[in-house]
């Protein structure tokens, strides 16, 4: 449970500087991890993604300071970061509905965000279907687009790319090349890097690389493989929140921050639904 713990004080950070910098940087430091996957982490597990919290935090705190007390519109602008009084009204119309003025008038309807709390709690119990494999290094074959340290921007790219892909000839291009396992079309999400962040549509192969197709490796890992039904994109999601916040927690490993896959049927009807994996790469808590 200890990367939970990371996380809370992580949280305990960012509320603390709501009228001040915050550091992404300084955030990911507290929870022992890469900016990128601080930012991919928070957003599977709260369900919005950290520039949307932090908004929404700090026009929760602007709203009660605007009812609360005699201070300009102006100045609370400004003591939330706000140097424009334009960027100001739109921040706050974006979670309040009204503009920053109306606050101060008695009967008016604003809306609360208080902050997030990450604790263990007792769930249904639902099972979740998994299995553990230690693996070589696996060699991979796509296509890709870049992504951004934006989480919100890259939940928009991600099924744009996949909407492209299935409709052109390097879906099949990519099937076609899948010998190796994990078998079947592959979306994986890799940081390489400071700004090099990649999102693989690919296969497992050993087969050489098309023009205008990239190659690149997963070192030797142990993974943990869920399985699941339904909706893809529901399904990835749901198991990465569910990992992160029921499996990961009490099973003794932690996230190795490595590229997590997610495994499709080969579909020449390029279904949105069926069975899927998610492979995610953990090391043991001794070794973290």
């Amino acid at each position: 449970m200890e990367w939970l713990r990371n996380l809370s004080k992580a949280i305990d950070y960012i509320e603390s500087n709501l009228d001040g910098e915050i550091s992404y940087e300084k955030a990911a430091e507290i929870a022992c991890c890469s900016t990128y996957y601080f930012q991919r982490m928070f957003s599977y597990v709260a369900g919005i993604s950290l520039s949307e919290y932090i908004r929404r935090r700090r026009m929760t705190q602007a709203a009660f300071e605007l009812q609360s007390t005699n201070t300009k519109v102006l100045d609370v602008a400004l003591k939330y970061g706000y140097t424009s009084p334009t960027s100001f009204n739109r921040a706050f119309q974006s979670i309040h509905g009204v503009p920053p003025a109306s606050a101060k008038l008695q009967g008016v309807v604003l809306n609360a965000y208080p902050p997030i709390k990450f604790l263990v709690t007792v769930t249904g119990g639902n099972a979740m279907s998994y299995r553990i494999e230690e693996r070589k290094a696996m060699r991979f074959v796509g296509i890709r687009i870049p992504l951004t340290e934006n989480m919100e921007e890259n939940q928009k790219l991600v099924p744009h790319f996949w909407n492209s892909t299935v409709q052109s000839s390097k879906f099949t291009e990519i099937c076609n090349m899948s010998n190796q396992s994990p078998e079947g079309i592959l979306g994986i999400t890799a940081y390489q890097g400071p700004g090099e962040i990649y999102y693989y549509i690919a296969a497992a192969t050993d087969k050489s690389v098309p023009e205008e197709m990239f190659e690149f490796e997963i070192p030797a890992s142990t993974w943990v493989i869920f399985e699941s039904d339904g909706s893809f994109k529901e399904s990835v999601q749901s198991i990465f929140k569910r990992f992160l916040t029921e499996w990961l927690p009490f099973s003794g490993y932690t996230y190795a921050e490595l590229p997590d896959i997610e495994v499709y049927p080969i579909n020449k009807e390029r279904a949105k639904k069926g069975h899927s994996q998610v492979w995610i790469a953990m090391k043991r808590e001794k070794e973290a």
